[in-house]
C-alpha cells in the first residue's frame, strides 16, 4: 500500500482527481484507508514530480471521497513470477501442432 495523494476534485466526466507525488501505473487499483477499492488510474496529466492522478470510480457515491486520503493497492497487481515460468507438459497420447515446414 503506497499512499497516492488527496482527493481534490470530483470532474464532470465521472473521475476523481488527485495530486500525486509519484506516477503511477495505469490501471493500478486504488484503496481507501479501509481498504475498499475505490476504482483503478485511468490517466496521469500535469508536471512530472508532481503529477495529477485521474481515478475511474467502481462507488456508487465517488463525491464522498473528495478531501480523503487514497493508496495504490501492491497486493495482487503482481503475478508470481513461478506461475509464469511453469511449462505445460504434453502428454503422450495428447495431440500437437507439429513443427512449420520451410519453404523454398
Amino acid at each position: 500500500m503506497r499512499r497516492l495523494g488527496k482527493v481534490s476534485t470530483y470532474a464532470k466526466q465521472g473521475f476523481l482527481i488527485i495530486r500525486s507525488t509519484f506516477i503511477p501505473a495505469l490501471n493500478d487499483r486504488v484503496i481507501d484507508k479501509n481498504l475498499q477499492v475505490i476504482g483503478i488510474v485511468k490517466d496521469v496529466f500535469g508536471p512530472v514530480k508532481s503529477p495529477y492522478v485521474a481515478i475511474k470510480p467502481r462507488i456508487k457515491n465517488p463525491e464522498k471521497y473528495i478531501g480523503e486520503v487514497l493508496y495504490i493497492d501492491k497486493r495482487r497487481n503482481k503475478k508470481s513470477s513461478s506461475a509464469s515460468k511453469k511449462s505445460k507438459k504434453i502428454k503422450k497420447g495428447d495431440k500437437h501442432r507439429p513443427a512449420p515446414q520451410k519453404r523454398g
